[in-house]
């Protein structure tokens, strides 16, 4: 990453180049939070790549004024990671989707977390294959009516963060395309060194048009979003409502903001993560940064194994070439 701070603008970070999604598109919101946040985060454009795979979320590099790579499905990861090697001074972005990142690039989606490479991954869900035109994707819920499944999805649907938490990811996180905390999250995000995920609920208009409305509509936004804090009390409905362990049956209860049982948000609690991410029906969403704990990054790991193996070394191509099991072919003469 580059030390020095550079000053820019929102506008600085725009390209010249027409954005084209759907109008009322949940990814124009993600957009214009990214291009807002970049210029907080004192980065320098020249030292930025945007990264993507294949889907709707993946025109995002050319709406950045930045370095990118719109490459194939799934493999944004595996891109990622080899600009990352290459360069490691580089702050690089992967921005994905729920079909993208979780079906063809699901095992390079785990990998990158494992490995933790230092990066920030975006992963736009909107529990719908878009671009190719509404069929279910892997986050669908069950009963998802689409092009592919017009009985409904009998799939169990996959959990991002979960899926996040199980391949070994350091930094975990949620937010909401319009809402105004996602910048928080973003700068969080990028502050965090190593595999940041951050799955966020981005809503299609066309094929499943207000799939989050239960927790992101106005009127009960309160009472289904709970916005995690570090070392502050999980409160949520108008700080009246919060969240206990259950010690008897080891899980999260619902209690009243007034009771001392009201847990404080610890991000490195990877237990309280686990169940903070999969909270039944009738409990809060939990949002913001759900799980942290930073380890050492892979590429910093790779570097230090280069410069140790180089170590009182002379670069020597011939000697190298000429290693292990190698022969001269002598020219024969011809008979005559």
């Amino acid at each position: 990453m580059n030390e020095m701070t550079t000053v820019t603008t929102a506008k600085d970070w725009a390209s010249d180049q027409e954005v084209r999604w759907c109008p009322g598109c949940g990814d124009y919101a993600v957009l214009k939070a990214v291009q807002r946040t970049m210029p907080e985060l004192g980065v320098a454009r020249e030292k930025t790549v945007f990264i993507s795979g294949i889907g709707c979320s993946s025109r995002f590099p050319y709406y950045m004024a930045s370095y990118g790579f719109h490459t194939i499905h799934g493999r944004a990861a595996a891109v990622a990671t080899g600009v990352k090697l290459a360069n490691p001074e580089l702050d690089v972005w992967i921005i994905t989707g729920d079909g993208d990142a979780l079906s063809i690039g699901g095992n390079h989606t785990m990998h990158v977390l494992r490995r933790n490479l230092d990066c920030q991954i975006l992963l736009f869900n909107n529990e719908i294959y878009g671009l190719t035109k509404g069929q279910y994707s892997p986050t669908s819920r069950v009963g998802t009516r689409s092009p592919s499944t017009p009985f409904g999805s009998v799939d169990r649907p996959v959990t991002p963060c979960a899926y996040a938490l199980g391949s070994g990811a350091r930094f975990i996180a949620r937010g909401i395309d319009v809402h105004k905390n996602l910048p928080d999250v973003l700068k969080a995000a990028h502050a965090h060194r190593g595999a940041s995920f951050v799955e966020i609920y981005q809503n299609c208009v066309v094929y499943n048009d207000d799939v989050f409305a239960s927790f992101t509509e106005r009127d009960v936004a309160s009472e289904k979003q709970l916005w995690l804090k570090a070392g502050e009390k999980m409160l949520f409905a108008n700080g009246t409502k919060g969240l206990a362990l259950d010690v008897d049956r080891l899980c999260l209860k619902v209690v009243d903001s007034d009771d001392s049982a009201v847990i404080v948000h610890d991000p490195k609690n990877k237990g309280i993560a686990a169940m903070l991410i999969e909270m039944p029906q009738g409990f809060p969403v939990a949002l913001g940064v759900i799980y942290e704990d930073p380890a050492p990054t892979f590429e910093s790991a790779v570097v230090e194994q280069n410069q140790a193996a180089a170590s009182g070394k002379q670069p020597d191509l011939q000697k190298l070439v000429s290693k292990g099991q190698t022969w001269m072919v002598e020219k024969e003469p011809r008979p005559e």
